[in-house]
């Protein structure tokens, strides 16, 4: 029996794909469970069709990343935060605390799981600080870390 897969199936296919498998097993395990269908045409072609608009959203996510990282670069971001003698900051600068302070200069929507910090910011200074944006996009920013007055 011919099937389109809805999902992944471990030794069988993946999403997508059209597969011959025996009749048993379509119908009462790949069909019951949601991971395939029997194939038609027309099935065929919404699946198509599903592909291709997943394909072009990728592609407007990648895009709209690309802008974002190019604003990113622009210029080195500052944050202010109390500390004291010795540059020892009160706390940490997060990912969290990163991205919520370049939001409010830029005005982009930024996302904290964007930010990859090893291990939290708790000194004063310049920072190159790597960002992984949606669509597989990366680079490296360079924020400072400056003292409130």
């Amino acid at each position: 029996m011919k099937v389109i897969l809805l999902r992944d199936v471990p030794k069988i296919g993946k999403k997508g794909e059209i597969k011959e498998v025996s009749d048993g097993y379509a119908r009462n395990y790949l069909i019951p469970r949601g991971f395939a269908r029997e194939y038609t045409e027309g099935l065929e072609r919404a699946i198509k069709h599903e592909k291709e608009i997943e394909k072009r959203k990728k592609e407007r996510e990648r895009e709209e990343s690309e802008k974002i990282l190019k604003e990113l670069k622009k210029r080195t971001h500052v944050v202010k935060v109390k500390a004291g003698e010795g540059g020892k900051i009160f706390g940490a600068v997060t990912a969290a605390t990163l991205a919520e302070e370049i939001s409010k200069t830029t005005g982009l929507k930024l996302d904290k799981r964007w930010f990859k910090l090893d291990k939290p910011i708790k000194e004063l200074g310049e920072y190159s600080l790597e960002v992984s944006l949606p669509g597989g996009v990366k680079d490296t920013i360079k924020i400072k870390v400056e003292r409130e007055e």
